[in-house]
């Protein structure tokens, strides 16, 4: 099997491979793909630091041009990539086409933005004075990619580096270089010049480590686990450098009496359980008032009944398998953790078997749990869910409030009453109204507050305020 090498300095190098296991038939290997050393993501950063004179200063219509070849052929071949996201991560087939698709969008926008670059010019309050403000790129860039949305998160991260003139070390999670190996391929037959944009996979410990402690970056983009995005920070104050977090999320539903049944039943099943629940915006906390509460678990208990977990490939399949034997003993664990705790267990938490050997896990339901309880304090990343009962919506919205994460909050309500009042007042970056906690549009920011996000917003305009930094220009005339 032909080993996919990490690219550095525009030459593809590495002669050591780690197997890419399929998370829905653990008997079949994706792919080999290189391990890098701590001189390999040296040599990375050497590379990104020599490009960045000139990329920095290319045009606008070269940028333009290599990401708009990306988005062009990262859709055309959207149905196999899709399928090589499905394979090495456990997307259902339709999931995963659908974030390839995503992807693609992504670089066509900022192939757009890279046309629309702009500043401003204002008068001095000083007579015969003119001021430029402008925004120039930031520098070498180090990119963290997680494994639970292995397209689209790196997309997000490297077009609007690349689209503001940055260079790139970009390390994708260990479980799923797949697809971030395709990216990088598409973009450098797309025509980056050497050493812009440098692939450097392997594990945290080895590449992830080598790039925190290195005091070449000049910025540093960071999605994972909490653990992990703490020791980012760190580093980067140490080295003075710029940083930005996306980390974990404890999302609530908020479903009121007056809510249309089905609607919330949608938005729950959908926000707790599709993408296997492995979302950082999924919502595990149903907050549900106590006029709607038995009827909602027994419509949300009958629409798990009609769910499939099966082979993410497979036709039919609603619920792929849980990504590695790791993450499934956490889910496993903390199914164990609410039954100790006295949730009452509703449906599913048992593990399934399937015509392929997989980490297949039915979705998993509490009912009569407390926001105190560690189910529904700290994230399980999985599909795993806990029903909290309340009396009103002042005590619904309170609930939803009292926990460290403020990523992404949801309401099922017919009351605009209610939905205006928990826009305003839910303490996270995404709010949705009867719709799913997670979802978010590929042109508008992305992130949270509290304990979820640290930095500015990504995704749409606001990743420029990553990206770039602002310079201000005086001029006599």
């Amino acid at each position: 099997m032909t080993i996919h090498q990490n690219l550095i300095a525009g030459e593809w190098t590495g002669t050591t491979g780690a197997e890419n296991i399929n998370p829905s038939d653990t008997n079949e290997v994706v792919g080999l793909y290189a391990s890098a050393s701590v001189q390999d993501v040296a040599d990375a950063i050497a590379a990104a630091k020599a490009a960045f004179p000139a990329w920095s200063r290319s045009g606008i219509l070269e940028r333009h041009s290599i990401l708009k070849k990306t988005s062009d052929e990262i859709l055309a071949r959207k149905d196999e990539l899709g399928a090589l996201l499905a394979r090495e991560e456990g997307k259902t087939l339709p999931e995963a086409i659908g974030e390839t698709i995503r992807a693609a969008q992504i670089f066509d926008f900022f192939a757009g933005e890279a046309l629309r670059l702009a500043g401003e010019v204002l008068p001095s309050v000083r007579p015969n004075i003119g001021v430029e403000i402008t925004r120039e790129p930031l520098g070498v860039i180090g990119i963290i990619t997680p494994w639970n949305f292995p397209i689209a998160i790196p997309a997000w991260k490297i077009a609007p580096a690349l689209c503001y003139g940055n260079t790139i070390v970009f390390k994708p999670a260990d479980l799923v270089p797949g697809c971030s190996w395709a990216i990088v391929d598409i973009l450098h037959r797309a025509g980056l010049p050497k050493g812009v944009l440098n692939l450097v996979m392997g594990k945290g410990s080895v590449v992830g480590q080598a790039m925190l402690d290195s005091p070449v970056l000049s910025g540093l983009t960071f999605t994972g686990s909490v653990g992990t995005g703490k020791r980012v920070a760190l580093s980067s104050v140490e080295h003075g450098r710029k940083y930005q977090l996306e980390m974990g999320g404890k999302n609530p539903m908020v479903v009121l009496d007056d809510a249309d049944l089905t609607v919330a039943v949608e938005a729950a099943a959908n926000s707790a359980f599709f993408s296997t629940g492995q979302r950082c915006t999924a919502s595990s906390r149903l907050i549900v008032t106590e006029g709607i509460h038995d009827k909602f678990v027994a419509a949300l208990t009958e629409k798990l009944k009609t769910l499939n977990v099966d082979n993410a490939t497979k036709a039919g399949t609603h619920i792929g398998p849980v990504v590695d034997a790791k993450q499934l003993k956490t889910d496993t664990d903390y199914i164990e953790i609410g039954r100790q705790e006295g949730a009452k267990l509703a449906f599913g938490g048992e593990l399934v078997s399937r015509d392929t050997p997989g980490f297949y896990l039915q979705p998993t339901l509490f009912t009569e749990a407390t926001n105190q309880m560690r189910i529904s304090r700290e994230e399980i990343f999985g599909p795993v869910a806990s029903v909290i009962r309340v009396k009103n919506y002042e005590e619904a919205l309170s609930v939803a409030n009292d926990t460290p994460f403020g990523l992404s909050s949801g309401i099922a309500t017919t009351s605009l009453k209610y939905a205006t009042h928990f826009k305003r007042n839910a303490e996270a970056g995404m709010v949705m109204v009867n719709l799913p906690t997670a979802g978010v549009d590929f042109h508008v920011p992305f992130g949270g507050r509290k304990g979820s996000s640290f930095g500015s917003r990504e995704q749409g305009k606001y990743a420029a305020e990553f990206f770039t930094t602002v310079k201000t220009a005086y001029t006599l005339a």
